[in-house]
């Protein structure tokens, strides 16, 4: 049977291709460095792969890297700086929990279901107010104390009550707590005292005192309140960008780390000659 013109053309190309494959092997694998290298790659032999890296994209990626840990680490400061104004405002909670407590036992005696003259009575009146205080004096994140200005002033907050957090690799900023220790409405929390609930006259002026401190206590609670979650805010958006910044690292980074002379001969031979088969089409 006699053989098509494309037929016959087919088995020329291909034989042409072979016979091209089979010089280029033989020359390759004759006694150059190249052939050495290529017999090494083929046959296995047990040798140290030189490995080519590009330096530039290795400085980047180090740098992007180096960034992504910086930021992580301001992430955590920040974290830290939140969890700090969490312990001041849920400190801050008890103190106005316990003034709220303090004028519903003045209301009660005013309104005789209570006995302002009682010792019991006097002397829950007189527990809530050290409660307040014991918050107070025990209000301390890792050894800072947050509320209380008679231990400030030390490497950690400063006399006004700040501390420095440390949120990028240049900077930082700080956070400020109030010193509710001594409340600045000119009411202290030993004017707070049950033995005077048993009279009009003086009960009517503890009322004054506990309302002006919740006042002044409130507000400080808000405040911290919304610093929490600012701060959170900022830690989660700090844990993001070090996240991008791990990407980034990972995007500089050669596709193949370990890109050896051989990989590179036998990559450029495939370009060069091409397969047996053509299975570009």
């Amino acid at each position: 049977m006699a053989l098509s013109d494309i037929e016959k053309n087919f088995i020329y190309s291909y034989s042409s291709q072979l016979l091209q494959q089979d010089m280029l092997t033989n020359q390759l694998f004759g006694s150059s460095k190249v052939g050495q290298d290529l017999r090494s790659l083929v046959l296995g032999e047990q040798r140290r792969a030189t490995v080519f890296t590009n330096p530039f994209e290795q400085a980047i990626s180090g740098t992007l890297r180096a960034d992504a840990d910086t930021t992580r680490q301001a992430s955590r400061n920040v974290g830290e700086a939140a969890a700090m104004m969490g312990v001041a405002y849920t400190q801050m909670a008890t103190i106005n929990d316990a003034l709220n407590d303090m004028e519903d036992i003045i209301d009660q005696i005013d309104s005789g279901e209570l006995d302002g003259t009682s010792a019991v009575v006097q002397a829950d009146y007189t527990a809530l107010r050290d409660k307040i205080t014991g918050a107070i004096s025990n209000a301390d994140y890792n050894g800072i104390a947050v509320l209380d200005s008679s231990q400030w002033d030390t490497n950690q907050i400063d006399a006004d009550g700040n501390v420095y957090i440390q949120s990028s690799g240049s900077g930082g900023f700080n956070i400020t707590f109030h010193s509710v220790d001594d409340p600045s409405n000119g009411v202290n929390w030993s004017d707070l005292d049950g033995a005077a609930l048993g009279v009009d006259g003086t009960r009517a002026t503890q009322l004054g005192y506990v309302q002006s401190l919740q006042s002044e206590m409130s507000a400080i609670m808000e405040l911290y309140d919304g610093k929490v979650d600012s701060l959170q805010s900022q830690e989660t958006s700090l844990q993001g960008q070090a996240q991008l910044l791990d990407q980034a690292a990972q995007a500089r980074m050669p596709s193949d780390p370990d890109y050896s002379l051989e990989k590179l001969l036998a990559d450029l031979i495939l370009k060069n000659t091409g397969t047996l088969v053509d299975s570009s089409g």
